[in-house]
């Protein structure tokens, strides 16, 4: 009789509302990781260098974390299903575009217009389906949503590296396009509009975060190029800090900021959130070298090297329902914090096994314990920060949180690179050796600190009551199951 019940309400719009929000998520999500594999093959056949690579992996990755409490809001204001449709078809077009991309820039502006589309698209996913799922099942509609979601991060260096391999690179940007033109007139048809009464934008806020982000991470990615006294690089570090600067205050005065700062009053708070950023700096940053050494220099294929890093991106699939029932016994400040650390201890066990010539089966420890400690770290990571902040709160301190970690992996991509590129190089695979290990080392420091930062939050966190708007989940964090509810 329960499983008729069952069947019976996940029927009709329902059901067309997780099938197309689950695969609208999948693609935004996928699209973080899919490229990393794919690096070497970009760098070959288009040519660019250090900078240029970054940038791939950035544009995308900062105009979605810029925009994407800016996305939910518009949405609120002028109709969730109009707005995800529209994010929907400028993701889709821009996937086109990078896949035609004729140039190494042409491929990065494509993958920042990509980042526009996903961060307008994202955070209206699981609004959309909360209001058509019924609330007596919602729970088994979002954990669909949270595995489809971690499935797409778990395989997305796997996937890239297949079909950079058997096809072309192109083909990671191609497989989006059909898939985004046969969700649009679905999604038109299939899904109930909404808005939120009397919801604002923070124009003001979104330009200065915009543009100090830019500036920062500018400056941090060209500084080794073109020296870190040149005019265009001081610029945009003094810039892009008084941008920030000027964002924090608009924080504090503004009526109603996309970001209030009086959230990081509460240490927990500001905690949790500056443990994910540090925790993305390092293990992004990790990632966007590693992918490529284990290509250029240990010789694995591009397929070979995505399941070989399955290990870590692939292991919260299996962890994280442990780790979330650990952090319901005994809270969730250990738990993050000890996640954070095994991660930590992961970078640091590949800074000293790494050379030219490694196994895998040395790689293997090292991959396995990252893995273990992303997934404890993600599976009580959402409900540690929802304790933090009051009921009303939940949206704006979800969408902040899930925005500094896409901030971190941009920022863990720039400095790690350009660590790499003051001691190493592409000239031969000792050279990749020598600025890679350095660099993780920094990495490893980074997550160690989020560690430390972690355990500013709460002993005993409470179990986070039910958010009072619908949650949306990351799109760039590997195992990432969490939510980012509309804003507004």
């Amino acid at each position: 009789m329960q499983a008729e019940g069952i069947d019976t309400k996940l029927r009709g719009p329902a059901v067309w509302a997780l099938v197309l929000t689950g695969v609208a998520s999948f693609m935004a999500a996928l699209d973080n990781l899919v490229v990393t594999t794919a690096l070497p093959a970009i760098r070959a056949d288009l040519g660019g260098g250090l900078e240029d690579l970054e940038w791939t992996v950035n544009a995308y990755t900062l105009t979605f974390a810029v925009l994407l409490m800016f996305g939910a809001a518009l949405g609120d204001r002028f109709g969730r299903r109009r707005l995800f449709i529209a994010g929907l078809a400028v993701f889709t077009a821009a996937s086109a575009a990078a896949a035609l991309s004729p140039g190494i820039d042409a491929l990065i502006a494509a993958r920042a217009v990509q980042g526009v589309g996903a961060a307008v698209m994202m955070p209206l996913t699981l609004t959309l389906l909360t209001a058509a799922v019924p609330a007596a099942r919602r729970g088994m509609a979002l954990g669909i949503y949270g595995a489809v979601t971690g499935l797409a991060v778990a395989s997305g260096p796997l996937i890239g590296g297949s079909l950079t391999e058997h096809i072309s690179w192109q083909w990671i940007f191609w497989l989006n396009v059909p898939i985004g033109l046969a969700l649009i007139p679905l999604a038109r048809l299939r899904l109930a509009e909404s808005t939120a009464p009397g919801a604002r934008l923070d124009l003001p806020g979104t330009l200065l975060i915009s543009g100090g982000l830019f500036g920062i991470v500018y400056a941090l990615v060209n500084a080794n190029a073109e020296g870190w006294t040149s005019a265009p690089v001081l610029t945009g570090l003094i810039a892009g800090t008084a941008l920030v600067a000027g964002f924090v205050h608009h924080g504090f005065t503004h009526a109603n900021p996309v970001l209030p700062m009086r959230l990081f009053r509460d240490r927990g708070f500001l905690g949790i959130n500056l443990a994910s950023l540090l925790m993305f700096l390092g293990m992004f940053g990790s990632i966007f070298l590693l992918s490529q050494f284990l290509q250029g220099v240990v010789g694995y294929s591009p397929t070979e090297a995505g399941l070989r890093m399955l290990p870590w991106t692939g292991m919260p699939m299996i962890v994280a329902p442990l780790a979330g029932i650990l952090s319901d016994r005994i809270g969730g400040r250990p738990v993050v914090a000890a996640g954070l650390a095994f991660q930590a201890l992961g970078l640091g066990w590949f800074a000293v096994i790494l050379s030219a010539d490694v196994s895998y089966a040395a790689q293997l420890p090292p991959l396995i314990l990252s893995g273990i400690g992303m997934a404890l770290y993600f599976a009580p990571a959402a409900n540690v920060l929802m304790s933090t902040v009051s009921p009303a709160d939940q949206g704006k301190a979800s969408g902040t949180n899930n925005a500094l970690r896409e901030v971190g992996g941009a920022l863990g991509v720039a400095v790690l690179a350009s660590v790499f590129s003051a001691q190493g190089g592409y000239e031969s695979p000792q050279a990749f050796t020598d600025g890679t290990v350095p660099a993780l080392w920094i990495g490893a420091g980074a997550v160690a600190l989020a560690a430390a930062l972690a355990l500013l939050v709460p002993r005993k966190a409470k179990d986070a009551p039910t958010p009072v708007s619908a949650p949306a989940p990351a799109a760039v964090a590997p195992g990432a199951t969490d939510k980012v509810p509309a804003a507004g």
